[in-house]
């Protein structure tokens, strides 16, 4: 098993959330957590998965900065792409309401960057879903954002709460990729580390 194979390593998830630390642990993978508030800027003549890799990418050599030698660091970041602009975390609720209303009935793209890093060697790449929603009421919009928390997520929705059971019509690509971590891909490329 590829856990057993990467014992030689302290693994670390670079990140704060619950969504990635989940999905990490259903991989069979032990592993700390490290974060980093560092500002998060990346220039502007990137392409979008340039953008997620780069931020991924970002936050490793922050949080690497301050590891030892035997480290296996994972650190990834989700962005939203809505008719080719990027659709960051919302402000406030009228912010929210404003982007969920833009998804509603519309296709858009979820990309994580990935980076995963040693002391030897680094391996990084990005995953691309598309989502598609069905119509959503403002109703339905404010419900979601008054019962839920969409404030620290990208896109200002989770597809693993109310509004992906009711408003998803259909995704092409991985679903752990929407909720924060394309875990099958990640899986490959850890094996890259034996």
């Amino acid at each position: 098993m590829l856990k057993e194979k990467l014992k030689k390593y302290n693994i670390i998830l670079g990140s704060a959330s619950p969504r990635r630390k989940e999905l990490l642990a259903e991989c069979g993978f032990d592993f700390k957590i490290e974060t980093t508030e560092k500002d998060e800027s990346y220039p502007l003549n990137l392409s979008e998965n340039e953008i997620a890799e780069f931020l991924a990418q970002q936050k490793s050599n922050f949080i690497s900065n301050n590891l030892k030698n035997n480290f296996l660091l994972i650190t990834a970041d989700t962005i939203v792409v809505h008719n080719n602009k990027i659709l960051h975390k919302p402000k406030d609720e009228k912010d929210a309401l404003n982007i969920l209303t833009e998804l509603s009935a519309q296709k858009h793209k979820v990309i994580t960057g990935v980076c995963v890093k040693s002391q030897e060697k680094k391996v990084f790449f990005s995953t691309e879903t598309e989502v598609h929603f069905h119509h959503l009421s403002e109703e339905e919009i404010t419900f979601y954002i008054k019962h839920y928390n969409p404030f620290d997520k990208a896109g200002s929705y989770g597809i693993q709460e109310w509004i992906g059971n009711i408003g998803i019509e259909k995704i092409n690509g991985s679903y752990n990729n929407v909720v924060g971590l394309p875990t099958a891909e990640l899986y490959q490329k850890l094996k890259l580390f034996i």
